[in-house]
């Protein structure tokens, strides 16, 4: 059995971005296990296995953070795109980070246990009905679970193999994954630190996170990324004055799905938000000669057909457009992918 699909191909940007990436993560645990011990200092002494089982658990709840962050970021701000070219390189990282950490934890935990290591961490402690000394390990478990799977299948074969809405249905483990790993944090080493330093950037860290997130859900129901007014079975999408030669706006259907309206050369043409390839915001990406980029992969598709350039085979469904006075309007019922659509001129206004 084959699947077919277009791997992205290493450029500069891709070296640039994994060499940071890379350099972070080395940079973070030097610092932490050789300058700055005293950060994890708890009731009793601990040894340097433990130090270090700490310092690469710290490592991977922060890239787990930042990796949450970028997705927001990116709608409250165009400049932070590109930091989702390699999202997928950063989850990787993070996987593998959590792994050191939980390998660290059961060679030296359980390593002395008269059972399986192994065993001796499922069932070591089974005080599931109290608050205090809760069994934390059961959520780590859980969150390394979830980043094994998703750095699994994180490659477009899988993407392909699975199709882009069941793998974007995986790959909402991620949020899971981090309110996992928050508990296992805080029914864990928050439980006995003295100094509270790792304790106030854990709860910033949290925070940052869904503050975030509520600025990018706020944000886009400010800007009417939500259905608008209907007028029979179809969707307002915006006012005229509101459309910018170039670029779209993007409407959300009662259904879920988003729909990018593009003004390119003076006429509107409408198609799905979601690349074919990753279910990258196609409504985010720049016309050139008829073609959006998407600002994800680089995947483009002509606005008015929803078809990749040749020798390319992929497509997008695509939606009828009209005018309503000075009301912008499409029909919620998506063509099939890669139908053509007449593109609707917009009104010439005095002075143009």
């Amino acid at each position: 059995m084959s699947v077919k699909y277009i791997p992205v191909q290493w450029n500069s940007n891709k070296w640039k971005y994994n060499a940071i990436m890379l350099a972070s993560v080395f940079v973070y645990l030097l610092i932490f296990i050789e300058l700055t011990p005293g950060i994890m200092d708890n009731e009793g002494r601990i040894n340097t296995q433990v130090h270090n089982a700490r310092a690469f658990g710290s490592c991977a709840f922060f890239m787990l953070s930042v990796i949450l962050c970028i997705g927001p970021l990116a709608r409250l701000d165009r400049r932070f795109l590109p930091l989702l070219y390699n999202r997928r390189h950063f989850g990787v990282m993070t996987a593998f980070v959590a792994i050191t950490h939980a390998g660290y934890i059961v060679d030296w935990y359980f390593a002395f246990s008269k059972s399986n290591k192994y065993e001796a961490l499922l069932f070591a402690n089974t005080s599931f009905s109290q608050v205090s000394g809760f069994p934390f390990e059961v959520f780590g478990i859980f969150a390394l679970l979830c980043l094994i799977i998703l750095a699994a299948t994180s490659h477009d074969f899988w993407l392909k193999f699975l199709s882009p809405p069941v793998w974007k249905s995986i790959h909402y483990l991620i949020y899971a994954a981090y309110i996992a790993v928050i508990a296992h944090v805080s029914l864990g080493i928050l439980q006995d630190q003295q100094n509270h330093v790792f304790t106030l950037t854990f709860v910033a860290a949290g925070l940052c996170v869904a503050i975030l997130h509520l600025l990018a859900a706020l944000h886009e129901r400010k800007h009417g990324d939500a259905a608008g007014d209907t007028s029979g079975d179809w969707i307002a999408v915006c006012n005229i004055s509101e459309m910018n030669e170039g670029f779209a706006n993007i409407v959300t259907l009662s259904g879920g799905e988003r729909v990018a309206v593009f003004l390119h050369q003076g006429k509107l043409s409408a198609i799905s938000n979601a690349c074919a390839h990753q279910n990258g915001p196609l409504g985010e990406g720049k016309i050139i000669q008829c073609l959006v980029t998407c600002p994800w992969h680089g995947f483009q598709y002509d606005v008015t057909n929803g078809r990749s350039p040749a020798p390319f085979t992929e497509m997008v469904p695509t939606y009828r457009v009209k005018l309503v006075g000075d009301q912008v309007m499409i029909d919620p019922d998506a063509n099939p992918p890669g139908t053509f659509v007449e593109p609707v001129p917009m009104p010439i206004t005095e002075g143009a």
